[in-house]
């Protein structure tokens, strides 16, 4: 049970992370499972992990254990939508790899914003926090006069490099989650409001923080003349079906913000609602002529829906959701065999496709993933062992 446990868990964070990482459709296998040790520059020993592929930044263990963020999980609210959780974080590192190679670079989660520091930058400035990067309370409840908080989080990812036994720090990316809608309450536990942000006002106040955040960055000796890249992330609002995106970020090498470079990334839900569209309607028919085929095996289905993700009007990647009432083990195998040669006819082709089946009382069902440059499905059916 505890087998089954763990594989449901692992096929539900694989469902939930594809858009974000599905612009690393096109790497190829090079697996690597050994460890090589190394010292930082400050001494003590580390150990950078192999590659599952090129396309894939090795990770750093320290005494053995997994190097976590020091300032890991710090927002500055709850945020609801997992999805903008996720595409976050990971859409960070697809930023950072334009810059910081994969195969010159290796990741380390954030060590040089404590959680105290990250915890003071994202929340509003007043007299007794001079350091917030969100704006001093004008006193208003008013959703329309209210100062909003516009900064929701704050990611930093380190990148660091082998030299001889040593690992240094080669450069910085540092995501800036900006919400699109700023929620909060007149008093505790009270009906819930919110403001909402123009994407204008979003960006500028992304990049005004940009700017006092590379400031501050700079004053550290150890990250004084490394590359640092600053992202801003629009979040999606909490009632919202697909993740936030990434709007625009700069690399920058001196102590002044580098050129803007604008991201076209649009996330999409299929089936369309009336008066929506794709960027490629071909994908749009493709996806209804699937969830007419699948609709018609089974009569007691509760959904079947898509998330994609559209770069500079390309399709990177859909992860299918399909929600069922029967709770038969041997209907659950047909009905994925079915839908992997459904899938494989129907569906776009050459980009990384994921398919969870999940009962409206038992969890995931089964799991189906096709890699960009697979021809078929890979299935998992999860037992009752």
């Amino acid at each position: 049970m505890n087998l089954k446990k763990s594989l449901v868990g692992m096929a539900m964070l694989l469902s939930v992370t594809l858009l974000a990482a599905c612009g690393n459709s096109n790497s190829t296998t090079n697996s690597s499972s050994s460890n090589k040790t190394a010292t930082s520059s400050k001494g003590g020993n580390y150990q950078v992990t192999g590659q599952s592929n090129s396309d894939q930044y090795a990770g750093v263990i320290k005494n053995g254990k997994y190097l976590t963020s020091k300032a890991r999980g710090i927002t500055s609210n709850q945020n609801s939508n997992l999805m903008n959780l996720k595409s976050f974080e990971t859409g960070l590192q697809d930023i950072s790899k334009k810059q910081f190679s994969t195969e010159k670079y290796v990741f380390q989660e954030g060590q040089y914003l404590s959680s105290s520091t990250v915890q003071n930058w994202i929340d509003r400035k007043s007299k007794s926090n001079p350091d917030g990067l969100n704006p001093e309370s004008n006193g208003s409840t008013d959703p329309e006069k209210r100062n909003p908080m516009y900064l929701q989080s704050l990611e930093e990812q380190d990148y660091v490099q082998k030299s001889g036994s040593k690992l240094k720090i080669g450069g910085v990316t540092i995501g800036l989650a900006m919400n699109s809608v700023d929620y909060y309450r007149k008093t505790t536990y009270g009906a819930q409001y919110q403001t909402d942000i123009s994407d204008a006002t979003l960006e500028k106040e992304g990049k005004a923080m940009a700017k006092e955040v590379l400031t501050r960055l700079r004053k550290k000796p150890a990250l004084k003349n490394v590359p640092i890249v600053i992202a801003i992330y629009k979040q999606a609002s909490n009632d919202s079906l697909i993740g936030g995106k990434f709007v625009t970020y700069a690399i920058n090498t001196g102590n002044s913000l580098g050129k803007w470079r604008a991201m076209d990334i649009q996330n999409v839900v299929f089936p369309l609602k009336t008066g929506e569209s794709a960027p490629n309607d071909n994908d749009a028919d493709a996806f209804s002529n699937f969830k007419t085929e699948v609709e018609s095996f089974f009569p007691n289905l509760s959904g079947v829906t898509a998330q994609a993700q559209y770069k500079n009007g390309s399709l990177q990647g859909m992860n299918v959701s399909i929600t069922t009432q029967f709770y038969s083990e041997t209907e659950i195998s047909s009905f994925t065999q079915f839908l992997a040669d459904q899938a494989q006819k129907y569906l776009p082709s050459g980009v990384k496709i994921d398919i969870t089946v999940s009962s409206t009382t038992d969890g995931v069902q089964s799991f189906l993933s096709r890699s960009s440059t697979a021809k078929k499905f890979s299935t998992h059916v999860f037992g009752s062992y």
